[in-house]
């Protein structure tokens, strides 16, 4: 069984300590950065609401998409895309991939 290790994620100005699994810091770290980039959007979008509201709002976002397409990995949607831009690019700039 694999070790469990602490760390220190910071989600809207907050800081939260978590037990993980080490294979699972890199996941864990990208899943708080899209969460916090999410309530960011809801702050701006959504002036004077405090960020109790916010988070909440993400949080029902997140389990309304689960919901209806349980398949839905808003990382792996983000990293799918990513590299599609840079087979596009290559493509249009006409390098080898290699």
């Amino acid at each position: 069984m694999e070790e469990m290790i602490t760390i220190n994620v910071w989600i809207s100005g907050r800081s939260y300590r978590i037990k993980i699994k080490p294979s699972e810091e890199e996941l864990v770290r990208k899943a708080v950065k899209v969460a916090d980039e999410k309530i960011m959007e809801m702050r701006n979008a959504y002036a004077g609401k405090d960020d109790q509201d916010f988070i909440a709002m993400v949080l029902l976002m997140y389990a309304a998409d689960t919901a209806i397409e349980p398949n839905h990995n808003p990382i792996a949607l983000n990293q799918i895309e990513e590299i599609s831009r840079k087979i596009d690019a290559v493509l249009a700039s006409g390098d080898s991939l290699e």
